[in-house]
Formats: C-alpha cells, structure tokens, sequence
C-alpha cells in the first residue's frame, strides 16, 4: 500500500475512536480510543469539555492524571482540559497479542474533589510482520504408505499485531504433489496445514522445496516466510497413538515447580526402531506454555517449569506429538488442556488517590478528604475485601461504587489536636485472611476560631506634663491561641475625639508590640486623665479583635509661675497704695491674692518681702499675703515706700513671680464709696455661680459635722462598754477644736457676687493659715460652663476677668482694706 492509504486508514481510525468517546460518555464513563505510535502531543479527547466543565472553570477544577501505570504515556492540559499523548506507546509492548488493549486512567478534580474514569483504547497500526520460528523446516514422508489426503501440520507463523492487522492469510508456491489448507480455531488462529494430493516415489523424486508465505491483512500488507523441504522416506506403516485425544486437568496456580502434573501415554504396534517413542510439543504449542510447562521426551511426563499464576492466564493448551524411531518416523497427536485454578497468593494493594495531607479544623462532616482505591487480584471471596479504620478519630471510611473516600465524621479542634494518624486496613475474605495496611497522617491547619486576648482588660500609664512626644507610655500585650497568619496581632487605638481633635495626634501605639506613644507633649492644666481604647485584631479571615481601656494619668510638673490676681496692678506687676499717716502697727496696707495654675505642692505660694526700703514699717504675711505696717510713721520718713515681695511656689525647682508695691504716706487717705450710679453701671447680672458655692459649702459643712457626730457616738458607745480610749482619736474638746480649725469665710464683691472663698485651717496655739479660692466675678456667658468641670484653660479666663473686676472688691473696713 501506499503512503495516502495509509493515511486514509489512520483518520477512519481517529473518526472511530471519536464514535468510541462518545459511546464511553453515554454510558456514564469517558472513553477515547488513539492509535499506537502517535507522536507526542497527538490530540485524544477533550476531558472537560466531556465532562461538562465550562471552559471558565477548567483552570480552577486542577484537572490531572492519578493513574501511576499509565501517567507517563498521557497528559492533561490544565488550561483547555485536553487529553494529549505524551510519549509514544507500543501496543504490543503493553498488551501484548490481546485483542483489547484498553488503559484504565482516573482523571481527578481538585476542586471540588472528584474523580472520573477514563478507558483509553490502544487501535493497533500494521508495524509488525509475519515470523515463523525457522526459516527452514524438514518433513519427512514416507513413500507409498502415506496415502493422498494426508495432512501434516506446518509451523503457525506469529504476529505482534492483532485482529485485521494479524496473519490473514497462508499461500504456497504452487506444485503438482502439495496443497495448502487452513483452518480457523476457536480463538481466531489460522492454523496452516500440508496436504498430500498424490503419492510420492521416492525413487522419482526424493525431495520436495516448497515456500510457505504467511500474510497479514493491514494496510499495507506484511508478509513473512518459511522454506518447507519434504523428504521422501521409506516405509515405516504405524504411527504412533494416545490413549486419547484431548487430557483435561485443574491444576493449582503458584503449583511448586518440577511437579509433574500429566504422564502421557501412546503405543506403537511397530516393533523395533519403528515402535520407539518419543514426546515433542509440536509447532502449535504457544511460547508461553512452553515457558511454564515442559515434557520429557522419553517417559512423556509434563511438569512445572516456570510459575504459574491464574491473575495472569487461567488456561493453557498443550499440543503434544508422539514420533517414532522408523524409518520414516510416523507420529500421532494429543492435545492437553490446563485449567488454572485461584488461590489465594495476592495481598491486597491499597493506594490513595489525591489524599490531602492538611486539612482545615473547620472542615465539614462528610468531607471527602481522598479516595482509596483497594484491588485484589485473585477471583471469588480470595478478592473480596473489607476496610477498617483506626477507631476514635473523627473519620470513616464510605464506600462510593466500588471505591472508597476517607471523609471526616466528627468536629475537629487543631488547639486540642493538631495531627491524626490513620491507619486504614483492609483484608480479604478468604481463610485465613491476607490484609494490608495503609498509613495516613493528617495535619490540621489552623482557622481563625480564636480571638486575640489582652493580658489585662484595663491599662494604667503615668507620664509628666511637658514629656517628650515620643515618650513610651506602657505596652499593652495580647495572645491568640492561633497559629500562623491567625495570630499575628495588629494593635491599634480606637478613634475618638478629644477637644475637637483625633485621638491619634495624642497617643500612638506600635501596631506590631503594642507599645503605646505619646505624640504630644501633655498640658495638666488641661487633661489630667485621658482614657482610651485599645484594640487587638488578627490577620485571619475573618479578623477577631478584642479591646482593653488605658488610662493615662499625665503627672503635673511645676511649669506655671504664680499669677497675682489683686490688687489691680499694671502689667509690670506695679501696684499703687495709700495709707494715712497715723497708721498704727498692725494696719492692713493691702492684700495680694494670688493662684497657680499648677496642682498640689506646685500651686502652694509663700509670699516674702525680698527688697523692703523700711524693713522695720512693714511685713508680709507668708501663708496669707497680707502687708501690715510693723509700727507707725516717723515725720522723717520718706513718704513713698518701695516694696519688692516675691510669690514663689514649692515646686521643684520652685517658680516665682516679683510684684512691687509703692506705698505712698498721706496725712488723711479718703476711702472712695461706689456711687448709685457706678454700682449700676459696674454691676453685673448676678450669676447662679455664688448660689452654687454657698449650697456646696453648706454641703460640705453638714457632711463633716455629721461625719464627727458619728465617729463621737461610737467613741462613746466603745467607753461605755470598757474599750480603751486610744480607740477613739478625739475627745469632746479636741473635736470641737479640730472643726474650729477650718474656717470658711467667703468675700463678695459691692454688686454681691462672690469674689473669692478662704478656708482657713487655724493650727491650735498657732497662728491660722489661709489657702486662698478665688473665684472671679460670675458673667452670662459662664453659667453652663460652671455645671461642667473646671478645667485649667477657663480657670486662666477667669484670673482675666479677675484683674478686671478687682476694682470693686473693697471692703468698708478703713483699717483691712483688703481687695479681692
């Protein structure tokens, strides 16, 4: 044939292997058919489109082979889902002279997980000829005796291919003695035989050539050939004959070798030479059985020569020939049937298919985690098997139409469990049973089940007014029992506002330590506890978080200098006094009044005459400011006294501030009264600010009298029943004096509001100390403000309002004119 012939026969084989898939998809499973050879890359089938994958999902199903016998000869394309051919294959080298030569692949989806099964047949191509095992063969007949019609079996010649591409047909050259007839056995072979057509002379002719060609049916043909030479013997009259025709035997596969199985038994009535047996397989003994069984030729006993094994060939055929020693030799044939039977001798084969190896705590009941496929050779109950699985662990074993998936059957927690063993058995139903183990370990990959949590719910942080911004407040620190990406923590501050401001310009923290910043430098006279919220998330997905509070004390440091709030003074802290000149000793000359911004020792002010032109006419009190004059006026004094008093905190260091008052000495000081104009004009609408102090200084009062009158009751109460007195750290006169100490003592303005309060803490036998509250003059616009608390930047407002209202805080007493 030529090369467009065989072309042609090549696409009808590619248009039947498509009539073929699509068969193998109707009857539920994907079927392809390729002819032996193809070159890598030959197109077989498209497996997605087949199996009703869109074309948009092929990439994510993770389309692949799981078959490991045949993966290398096949490929799937992971982007179109096309099966391709990936190296060539040799269809007698699979399987052999077997007419089906079918490859079982499994096609497995990732995504979700599934699996397909796939048979892919192997179409033979004519790529091998016709051989006979000698290329020359002797037969010998005898003359005369060997009457026309006598057959005489020729050798079968073998080809690797099959079915039309097989040996076909027999021809021999044509002669006047010979002719050629074929039959066909029962499993397709055709079996060449030689005719006799007319008695041989020896004497005329003692030996015949003859060519015997075997040819196959592909396109184009091949052809091999045999050179036959007959050679014309005397008489030798009996052949020899088997007690029967045909020997039927079970015989037990995996049978110990040089066992003998058969002895065969023929006779000849000849005498001599001619009556001497021998044994032969004749030509048409295949070469397998050959290989598995031999016979000896002088006693005809067949037995095992190589092993036997019923997964591989369960029958045999032994075709025997007895031959004598005449001349010519006659022969008589026998043929020997073997049936082979199932033992159990195979172990069952386990293998898992896509089995993951981590799984997620999370994961579903019934998840198919992987499919076990679980095959025993041997036949009837020796290939029967059952699974079992290890017991209490959240899986099972589900049997899906012969096969078997491993699929989770409880809840799994990887914080208790992180990794499973599974140890999946299986054994046959035979006696006594072979069985197989297979281990399967299993991690569990962590999910975001667990929140991040702080080691403590409320943080406390303490930093001094002016620090650095920058400055490391405290470190908040949070734990997840996740693992991997599910417990790295990001830690951040919740967003709020503070005086109009995001809480990120006060406070920063690390989103990686959770170390907490200050961004500013803080001010205590304006927060002096700020609170904020914390938050702790992970990076999983979905992101859990959990919040603590943090309260961050700012500490006050001695940053504010002393602030004179009266007398009326000019912005050099000049003040301006008149006293008469029969001042006597112990005359009021003024008060200075003065605050500090600052808290607790920082704003505790000492007043001290530093520069005195008279050191021995005036003095200062330390703890109340007061300026007396020490004695009265001498005529030749200078009648404008220079006083330089400093105002100084008990901070560390300490802040001062240096007021000078001029003192001037009149012979007669009038003291100016408000007119009824002036009060009107200079009054201001009356505040509910002075209401407030006098009901809270009430309160306060009532809740100390009531508090002592109950400590005296249960001092008595203690005496009564004969308790020692040091129980009791008051008496009745020492609680009297010990209220008399506090004296409050409020000083209103001329339009009666309230100008400033003192609480006078009298030391017994001392002398009394004042710590001074001065509250300026109320106006409109601060009666809301009052009810909320009284920060530092309104307290800086109202020394302001302070200075300005001082002029008409005098009081009518000549001798204590004392304003503020």
């Amino acid at each position: 044939m030529d090369i467009g012939r065989c072309c042609l026969c090549w696409k009808w084989q590619v248009a039947f292997s498509l009539l073929l898939c699509s068969w193998g998809w109707v009857s539920g499973q994907l079927r392809y058919s390729i002819v032996e050879e193809s070159d890598p890359g030959t197109w077989v089938g498209n497996v997605a489109q087949d199996l009703g994958i869109r074309h948009a999902e092929i990439a994510q199903r993770r389309l692949h082979l799981s078959s490991e016998k045949y993966q290398k000869y096949f490929t799937v394309n992971k982007e179109n889902g096309g099966l391709t051919v990936n190296d060539k294959i040799d269809r007698e080298t699979l399987c052999g002279t077997s007419v089906n030569c079918v490859l079982r692949l499994r096609v497995v989806s990732e995504n979700p997980l599934e699996f397909y099964s796939i048979e892919t047949e192997i179409l033979d191509i004519n790529d091998n000829s016709p051989t006979f095992s000698f290329n020359d063969r002797i037969i010998e007949i005898t003359e005369y005796w060997t009457s026309p019609g006598t057959k005489f079996a020729l050798e079968v010649a073998e080809d690797l291919d099959i079915g039309v591409n097989s040996v076909s047909q027999y021809m021999l050259n044509a002669n006047p003695y010979f002719s050629l007839s074929v039959k066909n056995r029962i499993d397709g072979t055709l079996i060449p035989q030689l005719i006799l057509e007319k008695v041989l002379d020896r004497e005329e002719k003692q030996e015949h050539n003859l060519i015997l060609t075997a040819i196959d049916g592909g396109e184009p043909a091949r052809s091999g050939s045999c050179h036959i030479t007959i050679k014309v013997l005397d008489i030798n009259d009996n052949p020899p004959a088997f007690d029967q025709p045909v020997y039927k035997i079970g015989l037990k596969e995996n049978i110990f070798l040089n066992t003998v199985i058969l002895k065969l038994n023929a006779t000849d009535p000849d005498e001599r030479a001619n009556g001497e047996i021998e044994y032969y397989f004749d030509d048409h003994t295949s070469k397998s059985a050959r290989r598995r069984f031999a016979l000896n030729e002088q006693n005809g006993e067949i037995y095992i020569n190589g092993s036997v094994d019923y997964e591989e060939r369960n029958f045999y055929e032994l075709s025997i020939k007895a031959v004598d020693k005449g001349l010519p030799k006659l022969e008589g044939n026998c043929l020997v049937h073997i049936e082979i039977e199932d033992v159990n001798d195979n172990y069952p084969e386990i293998d898992c298919t896509s089995m993951t190896n981590e799984i997620p705590e999370n994961i579903p009941l019934g998840t198919v985690l992987g499919i076990i496929n679980v095959v025993d050779k041997d036949s009837g109950k020796n290939g029967e098997i059952q699974l079992h699985i290890s017991p209490n662990i959240p899986f099972k074993i589900r049997n899906i139409k012969s096969h078997y998936s491993l699929v989770t059957d409880g809840i799994l927690d990887r914080e208790k469990v992180s990794y499973y063993t599974i140890e999946v058995t299986a054994n046959d139903l035979s006696f006594p049973a072979l069985s197989n183990k297979l281990t399967v370990i299993l991690r569990v990959s962590d999910v975001n089940d667990n929140e991040p949590t702080f080691t403590q719910s409320t943080y406390n942080a303490f930093i001094k007014e002016n620090s650095d911004p920058g400055t490391l407040l405290c470190t908040a620190f949070a734990t997840d029992s996740d693992e991997g990406v599910n417990s790295d923590l990001v830690y951040s501050i919740i967003e709020i506002q503070i005086d109009g401001s995001s809480i990120s310009s006060f406070v920063y923290i690390n989103s990686n330590t959770g170390d907490i910043y200050a961004q500013r430098s803080f001010d205590y006279e304006h927060f002096q506890t700020l609170q904020i919220t914390i938050k702790v998330e992970d990076s999983g997905s979905p992101k859990l978080f959990s919040t603590a509070s943090v309260f961050i004390f700012i500490l006050d440091t001695n940053d504010n200098f002393p602030t004179l709030l009266y007398p009326e003074h000019s912005e050099d802290l000049i003040v301006q006094e008149r006293i008469p000149k029969s001042t006597t000793a112990g005359y009021l000359v003024t008060k200075l009044s003065a605050m500090d911004l600052d808290s607790g020792h920082n704003a505790w002010l000492a007043f001290d005459l530093i520069d005195p032109v008279s050191p021995s006419m005036f003095q200062v009190s330390k703890h109340t400011g007061e300026v007396k004059t020490v004695r009265g006026f001498h005529e030749l004094e200078n009648t404008e006294q220079q006083l330089i008093i400093c105002i100084i905190d008990h901070g560390d260091p300490p802040l001062s501030t240096t007021v000078t008052v001029f003192v001037s000495i009149a012979d007669e000081v009038v003291i100016e009264r408000p007119k009824s104009g002036d009060f009107i004009k200079n009054s201001k609408p009356i505040s509910d600010m002075t209401l407030y102090l006098i009901v809270s200084l009430v309160a306060i009062s009532l809740v100390s009298l009531v508090t002592f009158i109950i400590l005296l009751v249960k001092c008595l109460r203690k005496e009564s029943f004969g308790y020692s007195n040091n129980c009791c750290y008051l008496s009745g006169s020492e609680s009297k004096s010990f209220t008399d100490q506090y004296q409050p003592a409020l000083f209103l303005n001329t339009d009666g509001t309230l100008k400033y309060m003192e609480v006078r803490m009298v030391p017994p036998g001392g002398q009394g100390q004042c710590y001074q509250t001065n509250v300026p003059p109320a106006s409109q616009q601060r009666d809301s403000t009052f009810r909320q608390s009284l920060d530092f930047p309104k307290l800086r407002e109202l020394v302001k309002d302070a200075d300005v209202s001082s002029d008409a805080a005098c009081i009518d007493d000549p001798n204590k004119v004392s304003c503020g």
